[in-house]
């Protein structure tokens, strides 16, 4: 007797983000399939079906899920204790962290271009940049040019695209971190 498949009711939504998250992880956005995934979950695909209108919306689910921890991040560093040149450089630096201690989903979030999934994710990663630029703005002692903001955040990106495959996490890249982030820095300031 083969195990029983979870019923529609059992099958949750975070179940199957999760199975579809370490799937999109390991590999591109076209070899997952709603099928794939309802054959790790030992249920039918058109369980999934009842919780997902198709895999670009688990993707997005699982997205939303990255933004907000990053966005995160970056309101408590803002809203921290410490003095606006000491937030910036720890905004910098927890842009870097992130991206190196969630190397895979920085790539899902910031990297993968796909014509199902560009719109949103791209207006995610936009209202990311936003939060990122509204932060650097807020804690700078004079007014920023748009541009100057805009290229802080490429170089941060860069820095993690750099680094990513070479290095485990922060800790590993913690040096270069820091000296990214004060060069960063005096060019802002």
């Amino acid at each position: 007797m083969s195990p029983r498949k979870p019923s529609t009711k059992d099958l949750t939504k975070e179940m199957i983000i999760n199975e579809a998250h370490k799937q999109f992880i390991t590999k591109n956005f076209h070899q997952v399939s709603m099928r794939s995934i309802a054959k790790e979950l030992s249920c039918s695909h058109g369980a999934i079906y009842y919780h997902f209108k198709n895999k670009a919306e688990i993707f997005y689910a699982i997205l939303g899920n990255y933004f907000s921890e990053l966005n995160n991040t970056l309101d408590e560093t803002v809203n921290g204790p410490e003095d606006n040149n000491t937030k910036m450089l720890n905004v910098f630096v927890g842009f870097m962290a992130f991206g190196l201690n969630n190397q895979s989903q920085y790539e899902l979030m910031f990297m993968i271009r796909d014509s199902e999934i560009d719109g949103l994710s791209q207006e995610a990663a936009n209202l990311s940049y936003e939060k990122f630029a509204q932060s650097v703005q807020s804690l700078s002692k004079t007014e920023l040019l748009i541009s100057d903001i805009h290229s802080t955040f490429i170089a941060l990106h860069g820095f993690v695209a750099h680094y990513r495959h070479y290095v485990k996490n922060y800790e590993e890249a913690k040096e270069a971190v820091d000296v990214h982030a004060k060069f960063l820095f005096k060019a802002l300031t």
